[in-house]
């Protein structure tokens, strides 16, 4: 199955998971849990959330992680500073990296904006560098718009 086929299942799946839950922990918790289990190459999936000041982590599936990013600091900080998506390639060349799992070598973040405001961002890590592109890009930022079309936050 092509990366697109694997996409439009994972949608699919999402909102029939989480289309009658409005509580967004526990669809960010089941949206991770999708993600790592049917995307390929992941060694960690999951959200982290802005707590007014910083990044803080929630729900994630994969190896214990970093607990708290200040915004502007690694691809998550950056990526929620401003408010963009960010496909790292090799995380070994990102300056100011933040290394929770040295077996992570491509990154993608996609920041969770609602209102103009930031709410967080959803962080997915691969074993294999340039695990992601454009093709993640679009779905994952389909899959924040399923979750914000369901979820009280």
């Amino acid at each position: 199955m092509d990366k697109k086929n694997i996409y439009e299942n994972i949608l699919v799946f999402i909102e029939g998971i989480i289309a009658d839950e409005k509580n967004y922990i526990a669809n960010l918790a089941n949206i991770s849990a999708i993600l790592f289990e049917n995307l390929p190459n992941l060694n960690w999936a999951g959200f982290y959330l802005y707590d007014g000041k910083e990044l803080v982590l929630g729900p994630f599936q994969g190896k214990y992680a970093c607990i708290r990013i200040p915004i502007g600091k690694g691809v998550c900080g950056n990526s929620a500073k401003d408010k963009k998506t960010y496909i790292i390639d090799n995380v070994h060349e990102f300056k100011g990296h933040i290394a929770c799992d040295s077996a992570s070598n491509s990154e993608i973040v996609v920041p969770i904006i609602k209102d103009d405001n930031l709410i967080g961002v959803l962080d997915i890590d691969s074993y294999k560098f340039s695990n992601f592109d454009k093709i993640d890009k679009l779905y994952l930022k389909k899959v924040i718009e399923i979750f914000l079309k369901y979820s009280e936050i």
